[in-house]
């Protein structure tokens, strides 16, 4: 693994493709986009929330401000293998990730204790204070095999193109496999696009001639309406009665 970015703060889309727009679309992005060194790999993530999903049901509801916190790493770790921990926050469009590399291991234990070692610096310092603030546990593993590209002439423009989304929430430990339900039956693909600033003349024309617009698409939240809304209103109701 290259150089580790910790911080981040970018303009960030979605953009849900059918499978043909998918092909047409890649057909354009490679006049203009190399894939990056991984090529295709595999994301995978341990989202963290409260008990009753605070953190994923506030963020459905399109607040202005919203947070998460995941494990993630790329293809399945094994002993020693680096993973991050990474809280994403997101205020008025504007993306801002904080995030931290450490060993599988130290990884797994920071968490089950509920608190990262602070002299890893201030990153892990605010994944403590969120920790505590909403008393977080392990709820929902979702995978994603990825293509990432980047602008041959402007390194800051980004597209993800990420594929057999599948989720489970047994066996929320990061080397047990990326086995999972898969969210999409027809092949849908999810665009993701990241710049710092402007859409290029190129981008702009080829999504709109395309007929490809941007929306609100959250991978855990869809997981969660999908698959676990249904559960925890049934167990609010007996709760109730």
């Amino acid at each position: 693994m290259g150089k580790v970015n910790t911080v981040f703060k970018r303009y960030e889309k979605k953009y849900l493709l059918t499978a043909s727009q998918h092909m047409l679309f890649r057909e354009l992005a490679d006049e203009y986009m190399q894939v990056d060194e991984y090529g295709e790999s595999t994301v995978c993530n341990i989202y963290y929330d409260t008990s009753n999903y605070d953190l994923i049901r506030a963020s459905i509801e399109k607040p202005i401000y919203k947070e998460k916190l995941r494990m993630r790493s790329y293809g399945i770790p094994k002993p020693g293998d680096l993973v991050f921990l990474e809280i994403k926050k997101k205020y008025k469009g504007i993306v801002y990730k904080r995030r931290i590399a450490l060993p599988y291991e130290e990884a797994c234990r920071s968490m089950e204790q509920g608190a990262v070692d602070e002299g890893r610096g201030q990153v892990a310092k605010e994944i403590n204070y969120f920790l505590k603030r909403y008393h977080l546990v392990p709820k929902v593993y979702l995978a994603y095999d990825r293509i990432a590209m980047y602008g041959m002439e402007d390194a800051d423009l980004r597209m993800t193109f990420d594929f057999r989304v599948r989720s489970r929430e047994d066996k929320l430990d990061l080397a047990l496999g990326d086995a999972g339900r898969l969210l999409f039956a027809d092949g849908e693909v999810i665009l993701e696009i990241k710049v710092k600033d402007v859409y290029p003349m190129w981008l702009i024309r080829g999504l709109e001639k395309l007929s490809i617009y941007p929306c609100s698409f959250s991978k855990y939240g869809n997981v969660y309406k999908k698959y676990l809304l249904s559960g925890y209103l049934e167990e609010l109701a007996a709760t109730a009665q």
